[in-house]
Protein backbone atom coordinates (compact mmCIF):
# COMPACT_ATOMS: atom_id res chain seq x y z
CA UNK A 1 0.00 0.00 0.00
CA UNK A 2 1.38 3.61 -0.93
CA UNK A 3 1.82 5.74 1.51
CA UNK A 4 -1.29 7.80 -0.22
CA UNK A 5 -3.40 5.19 0.48
CA UNK A 6 -2.58 4.31 4.14
CA UNK A 7 -3.27 8.39 4.81
CA UNK A 8 -6.04 8.33 3.30
CA UNK A 9 -7.47 5.31 4.54
CA UNK A 10 -6.17 6.32 8.16
CA UNK A 11 -8.32 9.93 8.05
CA UNK A 12 -11.69 8.06 6.47
CA UNK A 13 -10.95 5.25 10.38
CA UNK A 14 -10.59 8.51 12.00
CA UNK A 15 -13.27 10.54 10.45
CA UNK A 16 -15.38 7.47 11.14
CA UNK A 17 -14.86 6.85 14.69
CA UNK A 18 -15.18 11.14 15.65
CA UNK A 19 -19.13 10.32 13.77
CA UNK A 20 -19.71 7.20 15.54
CA UNK A 21 -18.39 8.86 19.14
CA UNK A 22 -20.83 12.16 18.38
CA UNK A 23 -23.62 9.67 17.87
CA UNK A 24 -22.91 8.05 21.17
CA UNK A 25 -23.25 11.34 22.45
CA UNK A 26 -26.68 11.84 21.39
CA UNK A 27 -26.07 13.85 18.60
CA UNK A 28 -27.94 13.02 15.35
CA UNK A 29 -26.54 16.03 13.22
CA UNK A 30 -22.69 17.10 12.84
CA UNK A 31 -23.99 20.51 12.89
CA UNK A 32 -25.71 20.55 16.20
CA UNK A 33 -22.63 19.11 17.42
CA UNK A 34 -19.97 21.77 16.19
CA UNK A 35 -22.77 24.61 17.13
CA UNK A 36 -22.55 23.57 20.72
CA UNK A 37 -18.87 23.09 20.86
CA UNK A 38 -18.01 26.28 18.64
CA UNK A 39 -16.50 24.03 15.83
CA UNK A 40 -16.46 25.49 12.56
CA UNK A 41 -19.41 23.34 10.98
CA UNK A 42 -17.65 22.62 7.51
CA UNK A 43 -14.67 21.68 9.07
CA UNK A 44 -15.80 19.17 11.50
CA UNK A 45 -18.02 17.54 8.58
CA UNK A 46 -15.05 17.38 6.11
CA UNK A 47 -12.97 15.44 9.19
CA UNK A 48 -16.29 13.03 9.62
CA UNK A 49 -16.27 12.36 6.60
CA UNK A 50 -12.01 11.91 5.57
CA UNK A 51 -12.21 14.39 3.23
CA UNK A 52 -9.85 16.37 5.55
CA UNK A 53 -7.10 15.67 7.84
CA UNK A 54 -8.00 16.79 11.09
CA UNK A 55 -4.53 18.75 12.72
CA UNK A 56 -3.74 17.17 16.22
CA UNK A 57 -4.91 20.56 17.45
CA UNK A 58 -8.41 20.24 16.33
CA UNK A 59 -8.64 16.60 17.36
CA UNK A 60 -7.32 16.73 20.76
CA UNK A 61 -9.99 19.97 20.86
CA UNK A 62 -12.53 17.70 20.07
CA UNK A 63 -11.37 14.32 21.83
CA UNK A 64 -11.51 16.82 25.28
CA UNK A 65 -15.39 17.15 24.59
CA UNK A 66 -15.42 13.18 24.07
CA UNK A 67 -13.39 12.63 27.69
CA UNK A 68 -10.84 10.74 25.81
CA UNK A 69 -7.06 11.30 25.47
CA UNK A 70 -5.22 10.58 22.50
CA UNK A 71 -3.29 7.76 23.38
CA UNK A 72 -7.23 6.02 24.29
CA UNK A 73 -8.39 7.40 20.74
CA UNK A 74 -5.97 5.39 19.02
CA UNK A 75 -5.47 2.44 20.99
CA UNK A 76 -9.37 2.41 20.03
CA UNK A 77 -8.78 2.18 16.31
CA UNK A 78 -5.82 -0.12 16.73
CA UNK A 79 -8.02 -2.19 19.04
CA UNK A 80 -10.55 -2.15 16.18
CA UNK A 81 -8.34 -2.80 13.33
CA UNK A 82 -6.83 -6.01 14.67
CA UNK A 83 -10.66 -6.86 14.95
CA UNK A 84 -11.77 -6.78 11.92
CA UNK A 85 -8.45 -8.61 11.07
CA UNK A 86 -9.00 -11.84 12.98
CA UNK A 87 -12.58 -12.12 11.61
Amino acid sequence: MKEEEILGHLVERIGSKLKELRKKKGYKSYENFAFDHDLPRMQYWRIETGRTSVTLKTLVRILTIHDLTVEEFFHGLYLESRRRKNR
